[in-house]
């Protein structure tokens, strides 16, 4: 089945020469230059994956993925600018599930939106059939159901994206053992392409503050600087 893609900027320019490149690559494409209009569109008629650019006009990025994230899990990749450090971490926190720096290679954003796409693919899970095989994994009050992509803390649901997910699912298959920040981004990626460490960190960060909400004082995923992250098991 093709997927589609809903792109959503204020710019033209970007709007045409993406939407080109993501056809010649085999996806269908839908596109928006008004935010709002965007957000009834995609409500109504969800596409299997959206991009969005944060700085537009009447409505901008941020406000749109809060308001759609009322009705709607479909992933978001935003489109910030290089040095929008504050909105790439609000992006993130509010529910993206990845971002991409202005100027971007085509060929980048393609790898991305499909890696984010393999992962929901089949059931709609992260993993298809192979998540459906694999069997609940329990680490002392963590629990993750990798078929379902559903994480809970002590009983209470945790809501992660896919990319949160497939972190925490690596450092949680082996507690006590220290992943590094580029085994992190192969799990997650799954892509020949590069992502930078601040990348890695700002899904951790988000991960532990999703777990603090339902418990302050959570500190089961350590840091061990200089050399990645651990599960810790209590």
């Amino acid at each position: 089945m093709t997927a589609t893609i809903a792109l959503v900027d204020d710019d033209r320019n970007i709007l045409t020469s993406v939407s080109i490149a993501l056809q010649a690559e085999g996806f269908l494409t839908r596109v928006y230059s008004d935010s709002e209009a965007a957000l009834k569109a995609l409500t109504d008629n969800s596409p299997d994956l959206a991009i969005f650019d944060i700085k537009m006009p009447r409505m901008d990025g941020l406000e749109l993925l809060r308001r759609l994230r009322e009705k709607s899990r479909v992933p978001v990749i935003f489109l910030t600018s290089k040095d929008d450090e504050l909105d790439e971490a609000l992006g993130l926190a509010m529910g993206a599930d990845d971002y991409i720096a202005k100027p971007f290679s085509q060929r980048l954003l393609i790898a991305r939106i499909r890696a984010i796409l393999r992962r929901t693919e089949g059931s709609g899970t992260p993993g298809g059939e192979d998540a459906a095989a694999q069997g609940p994994i329990e680490r002392g009050r963590l629990v993750m159901d990798p078929a379902r992509h559903r994480v809970s803390w002590d009983g209470q649901n945790v809501t992660l994206t896919v990319t949160e997910f497939l972190i925490l699912e690596t450092l949680a298959q082996r507690p006590g053992i220290v992943k590094t920040r580029n085994q992190l981004m192969d799990a997650a990626y799954q892509d020949d392409i590069y992502v930078d460490d601040r990348t890695i960190d700002s899904h951790i960060k988000r991960v532990r503050r999703k777990f603090r909400e339902v418990d302050t004082g959570f500190d089961s995923i350590e840091t061990l600087y200089g050399a990645g992250y651990r599960f810790s098991e209590e």
